[in-house]
């Protein structure tokens, strides 16, 4: 009979849970539809909904141009940012792993940098949006290969998220070593770029996104059943059925292919890959995937929004790159993970 009813009142709990953040996403979009440096009210884009009245070209130009392109990017990117960290931390089985942390992102930017800063890009017919994915794809996929042929060989987490980050720091002086013969117009590109924003973001990009992010996130949600065997621990997971090679390939493949989209059209945005699965963790009080998957969705989608709005706003005109914010909210919470481990471990 307790059982029965502590199973109730954690599934009460978790559906409330789950309605309060539904309802801060929404408020989180309706705020980043208002504001700006010029006005436009939800009476007014509801009025135009409606037909009660038109929107004149600026505001048409506002919503359809500047605005709901960056909202739906920061959607998209937050829920790609968070899965994709949740699906690392998952495979380490570290608090602090992460797509920022692991050197995902900076091979990302080192090969997005060699495009940018040489001339490959004039000499293939492709275009370079999707030149830039691909580039993004390659350098995140290297970097995480290479932190897996040392998995083979080191059993410490610990060392192996030092030799991730080490990863980083040597994309970066490859990068940083490109930038010192490249031109100031495209070291000026480039530099726009890292700063990490969904200002840039396009309709085109969002298509490419939507169309690579959705199917992984769903793919994602699908191995949910595995993913709990394998959090569970190896031997279990094999007794299971999973192919533990295979599976860990897998959760390394669908972690970078989300990483390297949103670094390939966004930049490299730090933070939110680590601090979301925790943040939503402690919101929902379990570790079940299936229903931990949609709820970050849901909070990556609601932090990168709010992180874009304060981005915009803080110091407005002036705006402040996506990352700035991130690693403001991310930052402490991964401090309190770590002092927390080793509060654990005293």
């Amino acid at each position: 009979m307790q059982k029965n009813s502590t199973l109730n009142y954690n599934s009460r709990r978790i559906k409330l849970a789950f309605a309060i953040m539904i309802l801060f996403l929404i408020f989180s979009i309706g705020i980043n539809l208002v504001s700006g440096s010029v006005s436009v009210t939800l009476k007014d884009y509801i009025e135009a909904l409606t037909g009660q009245r038109e929107l004149s070209t600026m505001e048409y130009n506002i919503l359809f141009k500047i605005r709901l392109p960056r909202i739906i990017s920061a959607i998209l990117f937050g829920a790609a940012l968070s899965v994709s960290g949740f699906l690392l931390q998952t495979f380490f089985k570290n608090p602090i792993s992460g797509p920022f942390v692991l050197g995902i992102s900076s091979g990302a930017r080192l090969f997005v940098g060699f495009v940018v800063l040489t001339n490959v890009a004039l000499n293939l017919r492709i275009s370079s949006l999707l030149l830039l994915f691909l580039a993004s794809t390659a350098g995140s996929l290297l970097s995480m290969l290479l932190v897996l042929l040392f998995a083979r060989r080191i059993n410490n987490i610990s060392i192996l998220i030092v030799i991730g980050i080490m990863i980083g720091y040597i994309a970066s002086a490859g990068t940083n070593f490109m930038i010192a013969f490249a031109s100031e117009h495209k070291i000026a590109s480039l530099t726009t770029w890292s700063m990490g924003s969904f200002s840039g973001v396009n309709w085109r990009m969002l298509f490419i996104s939507t169309c690579v992010i959705v199917p992984v996130i769903f793919l994602t949600y699908i191995v949910s059943k595995p993913l709990e065997a394998y959090l569970l621990g190896e031997n279990y997971a094999k007794s299971m059925g999973v192919n533990i090679k295979q599976f860990r390939l897998v959760l390394i493949f669908l972690s970078s292919i989300l990483s390297a989209v949103v670094t390939g059209f966004a930049g490299p945005i730090s933070f939110v890959g680590i601090a979301v699965p925790h943040l939503t963790r402690l919101s929902l009080k379990t570790s079940k995937p299936k229903i931990l998957i949609p709820a970050i969705v849901l909070m990556g989608s609601s932090f990168c929004l709010i992180s874009d709005y304060f981005a915009r706003t803080l110091f407005a005109p002036t705006e402040l790159n996506i990352s700035t914010i991130t690693s403001f909210i991310g930052a402490p919470i991964v401090i309190y993970l770590m002092v927390g481990r080793k509060r654990g471990h005293a």
